[in-house]
């Protein structure tokens, strides 16, 4: 039976993500050309719905946008509107006012039907509270990160991955030739999702993940011993959600007026700090941040991008509304809208990616490791033979 002739919203929520244009491209277009449907983009998250700002999005506003990274919708990470940040008070705090009632005001104004959410787990919270108020959601999981619940992985992860794996390999030889040890610190939050996949498709020598506290001895006993056996250079790819054993991670800042207010960061600059203080090998810290967050998606996430786009519209087609996209053993089908909301996917200790690169000899600051084999008779090199 033909669907109904719907209007329909899309947002973008959180942070910015490689592929979210492409999930706006199919959504768009999936709802034009094969329902017949029309579509409003809701600029900067639901800050759109807070300040009624709203533009019809046709196949042409969609087109040419698969390759590029952000999001022409534009996002925000402080538009919540249950808890809406509205200014501070004599003693320097926050205030904040509910502005959901705006939100269903402009909802009700342009006629919308169910609204397309793209975001991760802050994002789902926020559209869950207007469940509760009879609005229709078809949640599309986005985050670098790859740390919702229910969904096996997520678009702009692999985008985040090889550029940071790109940026590693590129301090690879600067090491090697100075001699240094180089930290790497990337995104993540409290998961390590990031710093495992870059760490190996890199080769990084040591990765510090948040799953496993680290013990600055080992690592300092690595190093030196690389450096016994003719290795003189270490790469470590730290997540900055990691801490050492007993100690707390690095507040980079804390911003009450955000849903997620404790941000991350430091770690690679203290680690580096503590490991030439111990250890007097020269050490150099390099802080990847939102540079892995930029630029054109991969391949994989422009696919994955689009077939979430478009089994978000296949939802709202069958009725399957207040449902989130995932990919569980690789088929994308959906689950419950809070499955991934309030919620974090952790690196686990039994990950075989893990288990891999504990063979080849990687280091995770927990144990010790392999080392490599010091330079046979005939070695030509002037490093260790592998």
């Amino acid at each position: 039976m033909p669907t109904p002739t719907k209007r329909i919203g899309v947002l973008t929520g959180g942070g910015d993500c490689p592929g979210l244009n492409a999930v706006i491209r199919a959504v768009a277009k999936s709802a034009i050309f094969d329902h017949g449907w029309e579509v409003m983009g809701i600029e900067d998250g639901f800050l759109g719905l807070i300040e009624d700002r709203l533009r019809p999005l046709a196949p042409c506003d969609v087109s040419g946008i698969l390759t590029l990274g952000g999001t022409i919708l534009g996002a925000s990470n402080k538009a919540d509107p249950a808890r809406f940040p509205v200014g501070y008070n004599a003693d320097g705090e926050p205030v904040f006012e509910n502005r959901t009632q705006e939100c269903l005001d402009t909802l009700a104004r342009h006629d919308l039907d169910t609204i397309v959410v793209i975001g991760g787990d802050g994002t789902m919270t926020c559209a869950n509270n207007f469940v509760e108020h009879g609005v229709n959601f078809v949640g599309v999981p986005k985050t670098i990160d790859n740390d919702l619940v229910g969904t096996d992985i997520t678009f702009g992860f692999s985008t985040a991955v090889q550029t940071a794996t790109e940026a590693i390999d590129r301090l690879h030889t600067t090491a090697m030739s100075h001699h240094r040890v180089m930290i790497v610190e990337v995104m993540g939050r409290n998961a390590g999702w990031i710093a495992l996949h870059a760490g190996v498709a890199s080769g990084s020598d040591v990765i510090l993940l948040p799953e496993i506290e680290y013990d600055l001895a080992t690592i300092n006993d690595f190093v030196i011993e690389r450096a016994k056996y003719g290795r003189r250079f270490s790469l470590i790819c730290i997540s900055e959600g990691a801490k050492p054993k007993g100690g707390k991670q690095v507040v980079n800042k804390i911003d009450p007026t955000s849903p997620d207010p404790i941000r991350l960061g430091g770690i690679g600059d203290q680690l580096a700090i503590d490991i030439e203080r111990c250890t007097d090998i020269e050490t150099r810290a390099v802080t990847l941040g939102h540079v892995i967050r930029g630029g054109s998606p991969v391949a994989a996430d422009r696919v994955m991008a689009t077939e979430f786009g478009h089994k978000a519209i296949e939802l709202i087609a069958d009725g399957e509304t207040n449902r989130l996209v995932v990919v569980q053993g690789g088929v994308v089908t959906h689950a419950p809208l809070m499955a991934s909301a309030d919620k974090q996917r952790l690196v686990p200790l039994g990950d075989p990616t893990i288990a891999a690169a504990r063979a080849v000899g990687t280091c995770f600051g927990d144990i010790p490791a392999h080392l490599p084999a010091p330079p046979h008779a005939g070695c030509k090199t002037t490093g260790a033979c592998h």
